[in-house]
């Protein structure tokens, strides 16, 4: 198993990527700790994961309140004795034109996808420290890398996870944290079902990306799962794209 005895704490659990990632690190061998405003998602996952023999465990978080995340990562090494894996999932999605973009949309995004994170890693280096060593994955996606017409606020903070993780890692370093992100395009999940649910939009998109089809979040956690575990050893300051080729048009 790629994860045998590691603790990993995953944010936003509940769901899509989050619950994927969840479900695939207990299958090798890590005991994980879900966390996610979402509490009855949350514990749902964790009960599928235990039902299998699996180690979880479920905390509410908000990731943008910095005493939350001091909770949860004391926590998680208060029921598993350690943190050797942090997985910046949580995040919310929104399309709007720039100009339509009210004031506290941009703070709202801004504070779950961008400050989030950045407490995730603040309060994480500390504790993989004491682990001896570890790995922090921060989901950004494909909008960090390329622009898009009614994404606009959201880009912006999916660029900052894209350069404040390179930042993270270069200082991670020296004490054996590895620090990359992952950058999904479209993944069928239940944040972009507003986007696919109409079959004549979701043939539009698919049409658009080489591969035809939508990503799925298993495949997204595929991903994270390497970057997670040692067979990542000599990897950090990187971004792994999982888009199906759109971003390579």
């Amino acid at each position: 198993m790629r994860l045998k005895d590691k603790v990993a704490l995953i944010t936003g659990g509940a769901r899509g990527m989050g619950a994927a990632e969840a479900r695939l690190f207990a299958k090798e061998g890590a005991a994980v700790m879900l966390s996610d405003v979402n509490v009855e998602g949350g514990k749902k996952v964790v009960a599928e994961i235990t039902k299998k023999g699996g180690k979880a465990a479920f905390i509410k978080q908000d990731v943008t309140r910095e005493e939350e995340w001091k909770a949860a990562i004391a926590e998680t090494e208060r029921r598993f004795g350690r943190l050797d894996i942090l997985i910046n999932n949580a995040g919310i999605f929104v399309t709007t034109v720039i100009e339509k973009t009210p004031e506290e949309e941009w703070d709202r995004l801004m504070d779950i996808n961008g400050k989030g994170v950045f407490f995730g890693v603040k309060h994480a280096i500390p504790a993989i420290r004491r682990a001896g060593g570890g790995s922090i994955v921060n989901i950004s996606s494909t909008a960090g890398i390329v622009g898009n017409t009614l994404e606009g606020a959201y880009t912006a903070t999916k660029g900052a996870v894209r350069l404040f993780t390179k930042g993270a890692a270069l200082q991670g370093a020296k004490d054996g944290i590895r620090v990359n992100s992952v950058h999904p395009g479209a993944i069928d999940t239940e944040m972009v079902a507003f986007l696919v649910d109409d079959k004549k939009h979701r043939k539009e998109l698919e049409a658009r990306i080489p591969l035809g089809r939508l990503g799925t979040a298993e495949e997204v956690a595929k991903v994270v799962l390497f970057l997670a575990s040692d067979d990542a050893a000599y990897v950090t300051g990187a971004e792994f794209v999982v888009d199906g080729g759109y971003t390579a048009q």
